[in-house]
Protein backbone atom coordinates (compact mmCIF):
# COMPACT_ATOMS: atom_id res chain seq x y z
CA UNK A 1 0.00 0.00 0.00
CA UNK A 2 1.23 3.37 -0.82
CA UNK A 3 1.97 6.14 1.37
CA UNK A 4 -0.38 8.80 2.32
CA UNK A 5 0.59 12.60 2.00
CA UNK A 6 -1.32 14.18 4.81
CA UNK A 7 -0.83 17.58 6.10
CA UNK A 8 -1.35 18.11 9.82
CA UNK A 9 -2.65 21.70 10.94
CA UNK A 10 -1.57 22.33 14.02
CA UNK A 11 2.06 22.26 15.99
CA UNK A 12 0.87 22.18 19.15
CA UNK A 13 0.66 19.60 21.80
CA UNK A 14 -1.42 17.16 20.32
CA UNK A 15 -0.12 18.36 16.77
CA UNK A 16 2.86 17.18 17.41
CA UNK A 17 1.81 14.24 18.53
CA UNK A 18 -0.08 13.29 15.50
CA UNK A 19 2.98 14.01 12.94
CA UNK A 20 5.12 12.19 15.48
CA UNK A 21 2.92 9.05 15.61
CA UNK A 22 2.70 9.04 11.68
CA UNK A 23 6.14 9.70 10.98
CA UNK A 24 7.06 6.94 13.00
CA UNK A 25 4.77 4.26 11.79
CA UNK A 26 6.51 5.06 7.88
CA UNK A 27 3.28 4.47 6.34
CA UNK A 28 2.31 8.34 5.92
CA UNK A 29 4.52 11.17 4.23
CA UNK A 30 3.82 13.76 6.86
CA UNK A 31 3.95 17.62 6.34
CA UNK A 32 3.20 19.92 10.00
CA UNK A 33 1.64 22.86 9.21
CA UNK A 34 1.27 26.28 11.81
CA UNK A 35 2.12 29.94 11.09
CA UNK A 36 4.29 29.68 14.36
CA UNK A 37 8.08 29.09 13.35
CA UNK A 38 8.89 28.21 17.12
CA UNK A 39 6.27 25.66 17.49
CA UNK A 40 7.39 23.80 14.21
CA UNK A 41 11.00 24.05 15.33
CA UNK A 42 10.42 22.61 18.43
CA UNK A 43 7.82 19.42 16.76
CA UNK A 44 10.28 19.15 13.95
CA UNK A 45 11.98 15.68 13.29
CA UNK A 46 13.49 13.41 10.92
CA UNK A 47 11.20 12.20 7.88
CA UNK A 48 8.59 15.20 8.77
CA UNK A 49 8.61 18.05 6.71
CA UNK A 50 7.16 21.66 8.27
CA UNK A 51 4.80 24.43 6.66
CA UNK A 52 5.28 27.74 7.97
CA UNK A 53 1.92 29.30 6.61
CA UNK A 54 -1.17 31.22 8.01
CA UNK A 55 -3.74 28.22 8.75
CA UNK A 56 -6.75 31.26 8.95
CA UNK A 57 -6.24 32.21 5.59
CA UNK A 58 -8.06 29.74 3.40
CA UNK A 59 -6.49 30.17 -0.18
CA UNK A 60 -3.03 29.86 1.29
CA UNK A 61 -4.28 26.83 2.89
CA UNK A 62 -6.06 25.27 0.09
CA UNK A 63 -2.85 25.62 -2.14
CA UNK A 64 -1.18 23.89 0.68
CA UNK A 65 -3.33 20.99 0.35
CA UNK A 66 -2.05 20.77 -2.95
CA UNK A 67 -1.41 16.06 -3.88
CA UNK A 68 -2.73 15.86 -0.36
CA UNK A 69 -4.75 12.84 0.41
CA UNK A 70 -5.57 13.99 4.06
CA UNK A 71 -5.47 16.99 6.56
CA UNK A 72 -6.04 16.84 10.31
CA UNK A 73 -6.87 19.56 12.03
CA UNK A 74 -5.52 19.84 15.69
CA UNK A 75 -6.36 23.86 15.62
CA UNK A 76 -8.38 25.69 18.02
CA UNK A 77 -11.99 24.98 16.88
CA UNK A 78 -12.57 28.57 15.83
CA UNK A 79 -10.51 27.64 12.68
CA UNK A 80 -12.76 24.44 12.01
CA UNK A 81 -14.99 26.17 9.11
CA UNK A 82 -11.80 27.52 7.09
CA UNK A 83 -10.00 24.49 7.21
CA UNK A 84 -12.59 22.17 6.56
CA UNK A 85 -13.79 24.33 3.41
CA UNK A 86 -9.98 23.91 2.10
CA UNK A 87 -9.87 20.40 2.11
CA UNK A 88 -13.22 20.90 0.25
CA UNK A 89 -11.83 22.85 -2.36
CA UNK A 90 -8.38 20.76 -2.44
CA UNK A 91 -10.28 17.43 -2.82
CA UNK A 92 -8.54 16.31 0.32
CA UNK A 93 -10.06 14.14 3.13
CA UNK A 94 -10.83 16.23 6.56
CA UNK A 95 -10.33 14.70 10.10
CA UNK A 96 -10.33 17.02 13.19
CA UNK A 97 -10.67 16.66 17.05
CA UNK A 98 -13.20 19.61 17.67
CA UNK A 99 -15.83 19.61 20.45
CA UNK A 100 -17.04 22.67 18.94
CA UNK A 101 -21.00 21.77 18.16
CA UNK A 102 -21.70 25.05 15.66
CA UNK A 103 -18.15 24.00 14.25
CA UNK A 104 -19.09 20.17 13.41
CA UNK A 105 -22.65 21.73 11.89
CA UNK A 106 -20.58 23.71 9.74
CA UNK A 107 -18.55 20.47 8.96
CA UNK A 108 -21.22 18.29 8.25
CA UNK A 109 -22.98 20.99 5.74
CA UNK A 110 -19.56 20.82 3.69
CA UNK A 111 -19.97 16.85 3.47
CA UNK A 112 -23.40 16.76 2.01
CA UNK A 113 -22.82 15.38 -1.33
CA UNK A 114 -19.07 15.10 -0.94
CA UNK A 115 -16.78 13.07 -2.92
CA UNK A 116 -14.09 13.07 0.39
CA UNK A 117 -14.73 11.84 3.75
CA UNK A 118 -15.64 14.33 6.60
CA UNK A 119 -14.81 12.77 9.46
CA UNK A 120 -14.72 15.43 12.71
CA UNK A 121 -14.42 14.33 16.39
CA UNK A 122 -11.75 11.75 15.91
CA UNK A 123 -10.25 12.83 19.25
CA UNK A 124 -11.42 11.15 23.23
CA UNK A 125 -14.47 13.03 23.93
CA UNK A 126 -16.20 13.39 21.41
CA UNK A 127 -14.09 10.40 18.99
CA UNK A 128 -13.79 7.22 21.06
CA UNK A 129 -15.80 7.46 23.80
CA UNK A 130 -18.67 7.40 20.83
CA UNK A 131 -17.21 4.16 19.82
CA UNK A 132 -17.09 2.44 22.63
CA UNK A 133 -20.85 3.80 23.96
CA UNK A 134 -22.01 2.97 21.36
CA UNK A 135 -21.18 -0.26 21.31
CA UNK A 136 -22.58 -0.98 24.68
CA UNK A 137 -25.43 0.20 23.37
CA UNK A 138 -26.21 -2.30 20.99
CA UNK A 139 -25.96 -5.00 23.54
CA UNK A 140 -29.13 -4.30 24.75
CA UNK A 141 -32.49 -5.32 23.04
CA UNK A 142 -34.00 -1.80 24.75
CA UNK A 143 -31.64 0.70 25.78
CA UNK A 144 -32.83 2.87 28.76
CA UNK A 145 -29.99 4.79 29.81
CA UNK A 146 -26.55 5.41 28.87
CA UNK A 147 -23.92 7.84 30.43
CA UNK A 148 -20.15 8.52 29.23
CA UNK A 149 -17.92 10.24 31.88
CA UNK A 150 -14.38 11.14 30.90
CA UNK A 151 -11.78 13.08 32.72
CA UNK A 152 -8.11 13.95 31.77
CA UNK A 153 -6.83 14.01 35.52
CA UNK A 154 -3.57 14.12 36.85
CA UNK A 155 -2.21 11.57 38.89
CA UNK A 156 -0.56 13.87 41.38
CA UNK A 157 -2.88 16.50 42.49
CA UNK A 158 -1.68 18.83 44.41
CA UNK A 159 -3.56 22.14 44.64
CA UNK A 160 -6.70 23.24 45.15
CA UNK A 161 -8.79 22.75 41.96
CA UNK A 162 -6.74 19.12 42.08
CA UNK A 163 -6.28 19.61 38.26
CA UNK A 164 -3.58 20.41 35.89
CA UNK A 165 -3.55 21.93 32.50
CA UNK A 166 -3.00 18.74 30.51
CA UNK A 167 -4.32 20.11 26.62
CA UNK A 168 -6.38 23.10 25.56
CA UNK A 169 -7.19 25.60 27.81
CA UNK A 170 -9.69 27.19 25.01
CA UNK A 171 -11.21 23.64 24.86
CA UNK A 172 -11.35 23.36 28.38
CA UNK A 173 -13.26 26.41 29.05
CA UNK A 174 -15.87 25.79 25.50
CA UNK A 175 -16.79 23.10 27.72
CA UNK A 176 -17.49 24.55 31.25
CA UNK A 177 -19.55 27.53 29.69
CA UNK A 178 -21.21 26.37 26.41
CA UNK A 179 -25.01 24.00 26.60
CA UNK A 180 -24.54 20.25 26.79
CA UNK A 181 -26.14 17.96 24.35
CA UNK A 182 -28.55 15.14 26.13
CA UNK A 183 -31.51 13.03 25.75
CA UNK A 184 -33.88 13.44 28.57
CA UNK A 185 -36.75 11.41 29.10
CA UNK A 186 -36.59 10.48 24.81
CA UNK A 187 -35.95 13.90 23.85
CA UNK A 188 -33.38 15.71 22.71
CA UNK A 189 -32.65 18.83 25.33
CA UNK A 190 -29.67 21.38 26.40
CA UNK A 191 -28.17 20.82 29.54
CA UNK A 192 -26.77 23.49 31.92
CA UNK A 193 -22.69 23.01 32.51
CA UNK A 194 -21.50 22.03 35.50
CA UNK A 195 -24.67 20.66 36.60
CA UNK A 196 -25.75 17.02 36.58
CA UNK A 197 -23.87 16.46 39.51
CA UNK A 198 -23.18 12.85 40.71
CA UNK A 199 -19.94 10.73 42.82
CA UNK A 200 -18.44 7.69 42.30
CA UNK A 201 -15.40 5.34 43.00
CA UNK A 202 -13.47 3.17 41.17
CA UNK A 203 -10.79 0.63 42.86
CA UNK A 204 -10.88 3.29 46.33
CA UNK A 205 -10.39 6.21 44.52
CA UNK A 206 -13.28 9.12 44.88
CA UNK A 207 -14.73 11.05 42.12
CA UNK A 208 -16.66 13.38 40.90
CA UNK A 209 -18.89 14.36 37.59
CA UNK A 210 -20.74 16.80 35.51
CA UNK A 211 -22.54 18.34 32.96
CA UNK A 212 -19.68 19.44 30.24
CA UNK A 213 -20.19 20.81 26.45
CA UNK A 214 -19.55 18.52 23.30
CA UNK A 215 -18.31 15.37 24.14
CA UNK A 216 -21.16 13.26 22.88
CA UNK A 217 -20.30 13.91 19.09
CA UNK A 218 -23.02 13.34 16.72
CA UNK A 219 -24.23 10.09 19.35
CA UNK A 220 -27.66 12.21 20.43
CA UNK A 221 -28.61 11.97 16.70
CA UNK A 222 -27.50 8.84 16.08
CA UNK A 223 -29.52 7.11 19.59
CA UNK A 224 -32.64 9.17 18.91
CA UNK A 225 -35.87 7.88 19.41
CA UNK A 226 -33.58 4.70 20.91
CA UNK A 227 -32.62 5.57 24.55
CA UNK A 228 -34.26 7.33 27.60
CA UNK A 229 -31.64 9.14 28.82
CA UNK A 230 -28.11 9.91 27.27
CA UNK A 231 -25.39 12.32 29.36
CA UNK A 232 -21.89 13.31 29.15
CA UNK A 233 -20.04 13.93 32.07
CA UNK A 234 -16.54 15.10 33.04
CA UNK A 235 -14.68 13.40 35.60
CA UNK A 236 -12.74 15.63 38.17
CA UNK A 237 -11.44 14.81 41.80
CA UNK A 238 -13.74 16.17 44.21
CA UNK A 239 -13.97 19.80 45.48
CA UNK A 240 -13.25 21.10 41.75
CA UNK A 241 -16.84 21.32 40.04
CA UNK A 242 -17.34 23.76 42.93
CA UNK A 243 -14.21 26.32 42.87
CA UNK A 244 -14.86 26.31 39.02
CA UNK A 245 -18.46 27.05 39.24
CA UNK A 246 -17.43 29.90 42.09
CA UNK A 247 -15.00 31.46 39.29
CA UNK A 248 -17.52 31.54 36.34
CA UNK A 249 -20.66 32.03 38.13
CA UNK A 250 -19.86 34.20 41.09
CA UNK A 251 -16.83 36.31 39.73
CA UNK A 252 -18.35 36.50 36.11
CA UNK A 253 -15.55 34.80 34.96
CA UNK A 254 -17.68 32.76 32.06
CA UNK A 255 -18.34 36.42 30.40
CA UNK A 256 -14.57 37.36 30.25
CA UNK A 257 -12.76 33.65 28.61
CA UNK A 258 -9.53 36.01 27.63
CA UNK A 259 -9.23 36.55 31.55
CA UNK A 260 -10.01 33.23 32.91
CA UNK A 261 -7.46 31.51 30.58
CA UNK A 262 -4.63 33.88 31.47
CA UNK A 263 -5.55 32.93 35.04
CA UNK A 264 -5.68 29.10 34.55
CA UNK A 265 -2.30 29.38 31.92
CA UNK A 266 -0.78 31.70 34.74
CA UNK A 267 -1.46 30.04 37.92
CA UNK A 268 -2.52 26.24 37.34
CA UNK A 269 0.67 24.03 35.95
CA UNK A 270 0.76 22.06 32.95
CA UNK A 271 2.11 18.47 33.85
CA UNK A 272 2.63 15.25 31.71
CA UNK A 273 1.86 12.57 34.78
CA UNK A 274 -1.91 12.12 33.93
CA UNK A 275 -4.01 9.46 33.37
CA UNK A 276 -7.26 9.04 31.65
CA UNK A 277 -10.04 7.90 33.02
CA UNK A 278 -13.60 6.65 30.80
CA UNK A 279 -16.18 5.13 32.94
CA UNK A 280 -19.58 4.16 30.72
CA UNK A 281 -22.19 3.01 31.97
CA UNK A 282 -25.39 1.46 30.12
CA UNK A 283 -28.89 -0.28 31.10
CA UNK A 284 -32.17 -1.76 29.39
CA UNK A 285 -33.40 -4.84 28.85
CA UNK A 286 -31.75 -7.81 27.46
CA UNK A 287 -34.74 -10.11 26.71
CA UNK A 288 -36.74 -10.07 29.82
CA UNK A 289 -33.96 -9.12 32.44
CA UNK A 290 -33.21 -5.38 33.16
CA UNK A 291 -29.23 -5.39 33.31
CA UNK A 292 -26.56 -2.86 33.54
CA UNK A 293 -23.31 -3.23 31.97
CA UNK A 294 -20.15 -0.98 32.25
CA UNK A 295 -16.88 -0.29 30.99
CA UNK A 296 -13.96 1.15 31.81
CA UNK A 297 -10.64 2.08 30.35
CA UNK A 298 -7.44 4.10 31.60
CA UNK A 299 -4.62 5.21 29.91
CA UNK A 300 -1.34 6.71 31.50
CA UNK A 301 1.14 8.52 30.11
CA UNK A 302 3.80 6.63 28.11
CA UNK A 303 7.24 6.80 25.15
CA UNK A 304 5.91 6.16 21.67
CA UNK A 305 7.92 7.42 18.49
CA UNK A 306 10.70 8.13 21.25
CA UNK A 307 9.18 10.45 23.24
CA UNK A 308 6.83 10.73 26.50
CA UNK A 309 3.76 11.93 26.00
CA UNK A 310 0.94 12.18 28.23
CA UNK A 311 -2.96 10.38 28.71
CA UNK A 312 -4.23 13.19 27.15
CA UNK A 313 -1.99 13.39 24.03
CA UNK A 314 -1.88 9.61 23.54
CA UNK A 315 -5.75 9.52 23.54
CA UNK A 316 -6.33 12.21 21.40
CA UNK A 317 -3.44 11.03 19.02
CA UNK A 318 -4.26 7.41 18.92
CA UNK A 319 -8.15 8.71 18.23
CA UNK A 320 -7.26 10.61 14.98
CA UNK A 321 -4.65 8.13 13.35
CA UNK A 322 -6.72 5.03 14.28
CA UNK A 323 -9.35 6.89 12.25
CA UNK A 324 -7.08 8.16 9.34
CA UNK A 325 -5.79 4.10 9.36
CA UNK A 326 -9.08 2.52 9.14
CA UNK A 327 -9.70 4.94 6.05
CA UNK A 328 -6.39 4.39 4.41
CA UNK A 329 -7.13 0.45 5.32
CA UNK A 330 -10.27 0.92 3.32
CA UNK A 331 -12.20 -0.60 6.47
CA UNK A 332 -14.67 2.75 6.64
CA UNK A 333 -16.06 4.85 4.05
CA UNK A 334 -14.41 7.43 2.35
CA UNK A 335 -17.24 9.81 0.97
CA UNK A 336 -19.27 12.35 3.27
CA UNK A 337 -19.85 12.25 6.88
CA UNK A 338 -18.20 9.48 9.28
CA UNK A 339 -19.75 9.52 12.20
CA UNK A 340 -17.06 7.81 15.04
CA UNK A 341 -19.55 5.53 16.75
CA UNK A 342 -20.49 3.93 13.12
CA UNK A 343 -16.64 2.43 13.89
CA UNK A 344 -16.91 -1.15 15.64
CA UNK A 345 -15.06 -1.01 18.54
CA UNK A 346 -13.14 -3.77 18.29
CA UNK A 347 -11.90 -2.79 14.88
CA UNK A 348 -10.72 0.45 16.06
CA UNK A 349 -9.01 -1.29 19.26
CA UNK A 350 -7.11 -3.91 16.72
CA UNK A 351 -5.28 -0.68 15.40
CA UNK A 352 -2.35 -0.26 15.95
CA UNK A 353 -2.81 3.21 17.05
CA UNK A 354 -6.94 2.04 18.58
CA UNK A 355 -5.07 -0.59 20.95
CA UNK A 356 -3.53 2.20 23.40
CA UNK A 357 -7.01 2.20 24.82
CA UNK A 358 -6.82 -1.14 25.84
CA UNK A 359 -3.07 -2.00 27.10
CA UNK A 360 -3.71 -0.21 30.74
CA UNK A 361 -5.11 -0.61 33.94
CA UNK A 362 -9.10 -2.30 33.06
CA UNK A 363 -8.00 -2.10 28.98
CA UNK A 364 -12.31 -1.91 28.29
CA UNK A 365 -12.86 -4.94 30.72
CA UNK A 366 -16.73 -4.63 30.95
CA UNK A 367 -18.59 -5.21 34.01
CA UNK A 368 -22.42 -6.76 34.15
CA UNK A 369 -24.51 -6.10 37.34
CA UNK A 370 -27.92 -8.10 37.01
CA UNK A 371 -30.49 -5.82 38.79
CA UNK A 372 -32.81 -9.90 38.78
CA UNK A 373 -36.06 -8.14 38.44
CA UNK A 374 -38.20 -8.28 35.58
CA UNK A 375 -39.38 -6.06 33.49
CA UNK A 376 -42.39 -3.96 33.93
Amino acid sequence: MNKWPVLIVGAGKIGRTIAALLTDCGDYTVTLADRDAGALATAARAGMATLEVDVSDEDALTSALAGKKAVLSAAPFFLTSVIARAAKRAGTHYFDLTEDVASTKTVRALAEGAEIAFAPQCGLAPGFVSIAGHDLAQKFDTLETLTMRVGALPRYPTNALKYNLTWSTDGLINEYCNPCEAIVDGAPMLLAPLEGYETFSLDGVHYEAFNTSGGLGSLTETLAGKVRSLRYLTVRYPGHRDIMRMLLQDLGLEDRRDLLRDVLETAVPVTKQDVVLIFITASGLRGDQREQISAVYRVTSREMAGETWSAIQTTTAAGICATLDLMRAGQIPARGFVRQETIPLDLFLANRFGRVYASNGDGGSQHTDEEKRKAA
